[in-house]
């Protein structure tokens, strides 16, 4: 897969259920039934790439995985910044490359997610063990008539990435853990 332009926002929202309500109601059409998500993420120790606004990650989604680099982006009113992806088959032999170049797993984490597509973007939900949410993935103007139709604005953006929530939401609760994952 070459490389694209990734723009996007995530918005909280009190329940799986009712985020799956928002987007239904606001037109959504399935287009991805719900399955489980497992990303693992990896960084030199001294974590150079992360620093830099960059991520690494292993992404196993049911029998397909795939290798993604994201790039820092400028900032703005959506997340942006490009991604390069590509399907591999022998996921342990990717890991054992990335430990060769002294690359580590800092951080795995799971989600339920579904697909939609809804007025030309990719709306996914997203069941995390931190809580619901709907990212919604096109261009800014897409984004915000999305975001309108689910009655949200800008001020309901969260441009953060999952290891960031997850972070930020262990800190509020003392705990210390690397591992978003259902138990």
């Amino acid at each position: 897969m070459a490389a694209k332009l990734e723009q996007e926002v995530k918005l909280a929202f009190d329940t799986v259920e009712a985020a799956r309500l928002a987007v239904q109601t606001a037109g959504g059409r399935l287009e991805v039934s719900r399955r489980l998500i497992e990303d693992r993420f990896f960084d030199t120790v001294d974590q150079q790439l992360r620093r830099g606004g960059c991520a690494f990650r292993i992404r196993r989604d049911g029998a397909r995985t795939l290798l993604t680099f994201k790039s820092p982006g400028p900032p703005g009113p959506v997340k942006s910044r490009e991604e390069i992806e590509t399907f591999i088959e022998s996921p342990a032999a990717v890991e054992a490359l990335l430990a060769a170049l002294d690359l580590h797993q800092w951080f795995r984490g799971e989600k339920y997610r579904e697909e939609y597509d809804l007025a030309a973007t990719t709306v996914t939900v997203d069941e995390t063990p931190i809580g619901a949410y709907v990212e919604i993935e096109g261009d800014p103007d897409g984004i915000g008539h999305v975001a309108a139709l689910l009655g949200r604005s800008a001020a309901d953006y969260r441009l953060e990435s999952y290891p960031s929530l997850f972070f930020d939401w262990c800190r509020a609760r003392g705990i210390t853990s690397s591992e978003m994952v259902f138990v």
